[in-house]
């Protein structure tokens, strides 16, 4: 299976900003300031980090538009602190809540949050928890999340981990890339996407974006977010790949359209703090 992470893109200029999330770990990322205190925040995907390419253009596609963005890594990816999980939605979850907080206590208006892959999947899961940021933005998230384990980890993954309590997943060189645990896997198929997906108010407006040719993650997936979220708009690329290969202005241009034409319709919501 093609790696889920991409080429990292030469990354612009941006303030070095460190969250520490509820386990004490400093989550590391980097705020592109405007003169606005409109924010949205990036999430990147599975092995990935914030300089992944889809990040780093969306984070300069709106501050040229005026609006501020964050785009950081995950605990356990690129320069964050912990330890890399093969599962750990809660976790990311829970990533982004400190995120949001932060920013909120520094009087920031949280418009969007805006996720890739994995990331898409973190946004959507805060959303079902809070309803504090009025727009989500879910690129290529996967709904089903039972499949695409065999590609990872090989076909009889469950009877390997039973077995042996973890499996070390090499590249096409045979050289070690990370391990997955039991419980690392169990976090993964415990994430209820269906249950999380009807539980995001009707107030938070969604937006799925997938690739008809995804050869990760399935579109029809997409289209099983769209029948089960409740205010949720659908957008297929029809020769879109994972990554929005040769469609990377497109992707950049839904995205902010979808965020940037609802800023005169909602208020600001904030977190309770």
């Amino acid at each position: 299976m093609p790696p889920e992470k991409s080429p990292q893109s030469p990354v612009p200029s941006g303030q070095k900003v460190l969250i520490s999330n509820d386990h004490g770990e400093k989550l590391v990322g980097l705020l592109h300031q405007t003169s606005s205190k409109k924010l949205v925040i990036l999430c990147h995907g599975f092995r990935a980090t914030k300089d992944d390419s889809i990040l780093v253009d969306l984070a300069a596609a709106f501050t040229a538009e005026g609006i501020s963005a964050f785009r950081f890594d995950f605990s356990g990816n690129g320069e964050s602190e912990g330890e890399f999980q093969y599962g750990s939605y809660r976790k990311e979850a829970a990533d982004l809540r400190s995120v949001v907080l932060y920013f909120s206590e520094q009087k920031y208006d949280i418009i969007a949050l805006i996720g890739h892959s994995k990331g898409g999947n973190a946004a959507l899961l805060y959303a079902s928890q809070y309803s504090d940021v009025p727009s989500i933005v879910n690129i290529s998230g996967r709904f089903a999340l039972e499949r695409g384990i065999d590609g990872r980890l090989g076909k009889n993954f469950m009877q390997r981990i039973n077995k042996d309590g973890y499996i070390d997943v090499k590249n096409r060189k045979g050289e070690f890339e990370y391990r997955v645990s039991k419980a690392s896997l169990e976090d993964r198929l415990s994430t209820d996407t269906l249950l999380s997906s009807r539980a995001i108010s009707k107030d938070c407006r969604v937006l799925t974006i997938h690739g008809a040719k995804d050869e990760i993650v399935p579109a029809e997936d997409a289209v099983q977010f769209a029948a089960n979220i409740p205010n949720h708009e659908l957008r297929i690329i029809a020769e879109a790949n994972h990554r929005y290969t040769g469609h990377e202005q497109e992707l950049t241009s839904l995205v902010l359209g979808f965020v940037m034409s609802r800023l005169r319709s909602t208020s600001p919501l904030r977190p309770k703090l």
